[in-house]
């Protein structure tokens, strides 16, 4: 059993990150032209397509993306519910509220690993190489998070520890998720 969930987990896991990443970039203004953009395309186009002729965008944001890494976190928080035989002990509104409140915070908690990978990304890409077809996306990606901090935190000899500074932030928030 545990195999099953965690081959579950991980497959509905990597295909929330993507409909959520669609929608961060797009709220980001992240250009879909590259590599990056055209993979998260292909592998989401099926679900977002049919969605947005029901969920408009609104606001220049891809609400369908968004419908779709939720409701895929709704699905796994019911099954990995259903398994662990909590359906039984709980009543029906108790049990749409978990199952509500599981997604919403796993949800929350990918956004926020993927915007650490984000900047883990950017990091190592300015060091070894700035021309990478991944460095573009990556910055402005990060860009929203990062120059708020930036007005804070001055470079010391040349070096921008504001990526750092952001990265114990998202722990914080982790923390609190």
């Amino acid at each position: 059993m545990q195999a099953v969930t965690f081959l579950l987990d991980a497959v509905v896991s990597f295909f929330c990150a993507l409909f959520l990443l669609r929608f961060m970039m797009q709220a980001m203004r992240v250009s879909f032209a590259g590599q990056l953009g055209n993979f998260v395309v292909a592998l989401t186009n099926w679900a977002v397509k049919p969605l947005r002729r029901i969920i408009p965008g609104l606001g220049g944001l891809d609400w369908s993306s968004l419908f779709a890494a939720f409701v895929l976190q709704l699905l796994l928080a019911g099954v990995l519910i259903g398994l662990s035989g909590q359906l039984i002990e709980t009543d029906g509104a108790t049990l749409a509220m978990m199952i509500g409140w599981f997604s919403l915070r796993g949800l929350l908690r990918m956004a926020v690993y993927i915007l650490i990978g984000a900047l883990i990304l950017q990091a190592v890409l300015s060091w070894i190489n700035p021309y990478s077809p991944l460095s573009a996306p990556a910055h402005q990606l990060t860009r929203p998070l990062l120059d708020p901090i930036r007005r804070v935190v001055p470079l010391i000899s040349g070096i921008d520890l504001s990526p750092l500074v952001a990265i114990l932030l998202l722990q914080v928030v982790l923390m609190f998720l």
